[in-house]
């Protein structure tokens, strides 16, 4: 039996690293601390009632030596756990696309061509992987031991978060937050294969619409394209090439159009104006499933010169139509 998880991904090393040095650091200090104490106890006891101890005097090279080395260990964990979180926080560029909504108690994931599956994910051995998560109803958090990957999904906001496979194999998911009385079957599993054979489920199961697709719908059935047209004079800002460009607001402020600006602009768009724009958009908040608003920013993702999650989907319509109430 296993003490700990085998080691699946490429930060499972650096993140039991640590752990391993931490779990020294602490295991010998508090070893070294109760013998001492002990030691200490039985040599320098009261042998009779009244005996006077002597008077001691203070080092200076002690009080050096335990006040240095304890901050050269907080230092080194310090800037090593920055490290590892700065490597597990980052996605690299040029990563799959996969969309996960979390919900009571499942997860549906949906990759960027259209596969969409319940409570599995396949992933290819080598290739790094960005989740964009949300959930419908709770706090959820997807959790697979084995990456060394925990990702609390909020209600109310995408959480983003990115591994990659280095051993094919099925790995545990869990959901590591109390989410309601079937939390604990809120489970599932990762497959993790080579890219020969990751391909060939891709090519095995029959894609459905990819998620910009479904988006570039919605953006026609709710009318968005009535203000965001490519054309002078629209009443919105144009979308096209949006994603990942730095945007202007009122009162000089700017903001990066990522995933987190995008949901807020949707579902409370008078937050943060868009310079030159009046606030005339309404709020969707409530009006679109969470797993909608993901369709919504893949089709505004895809509209970038360097498409991240799809195929571009055609330019969006001009044509006016009345707006669902």
């Amino acid at each position: 039996m296993e003490l700990f998880p085998q080691q699946a991904s490429s930060f499972a090393p650096h993140v039991d690293a640590l752990y391993g040095f931490l779990i020294a650091v602490t295991a010998f200090f508090s070893l070294l601390i109760g013998t001492l104490v002990v030691s200490f106890a039985i040599r320098y006891r009261r042998r009779s009632p009244g005996e006077i101890p002597p008077v001691v005097h203070e080092s200076g090279l002690l009080e050096l030596v335990w006040t240095v080395i304890p901050l050269g260990l907080v230092l080194i964990m310090f800037f090593w756990g920055a490290a590892v979180y700065f490597r597990i926080t980052r996605p690299p560029t040029g990563a799959i696309e996969i969309y996960v909504t979390g919900k009571q108690w499942m997860w549906k994931i949906q990759h960027g061509d259209g596969h969409r599956e319940m409570n599995e994910l396949h992933v290819p051995v080598g290739q790094p992987v960005r989740l964009t998560m949300a959930s419908e109803d709770v706090i959820h958090s997807f959790f697979v031991p084995a990456f060394r990957f925990k990702r609390d999904v909020v209600p109310g906001r995408f959480s983003i978060a990115w591994f990659e496979a280095t051993k094919p194999g099925r790995y545990h998911l869990f959901c590591a937050e109390y989410c309601g009385t079937r939390h604990s079957g809120m489970i599932g599993w990762v497959y993790a294969m080579k890219p020969a054979d990751y391909q060939a489920w891709l090519s095995g199961g029959a894609a459905g619409e990819s998620l910009a697709a479904a988006g570039a719908k919605r953006f026609q059935e709710q009318a968005c394209n009535t203000c965001h047209a490519e054309q002078a004079g629209a009443r919105g800002p144009s979308l096209v090439g949006l994603f990942g460009k730095t945007v202007h607001l009122q009162g000089g402020q700017t903001v990066v159009a990522d995933e987190a600006y995008l949901r807020e602009s949707i579902t409370n768009p008078q937050a943060r104006l868009v310079e030159g724009y009046p606030p005339i958009m309404p709020t969707f908040q409530g009006l679109i499933s969470e797993e909608g608003l993901l369709q919504l920013i893949a089709y505004i993702k895809s509209l970038s010169p360097s498409p991240a999650a799809g195929a571009a989907p055609p330019a969006p319509s001009t044509e006016r139509k009345p707006a669902k109430p």
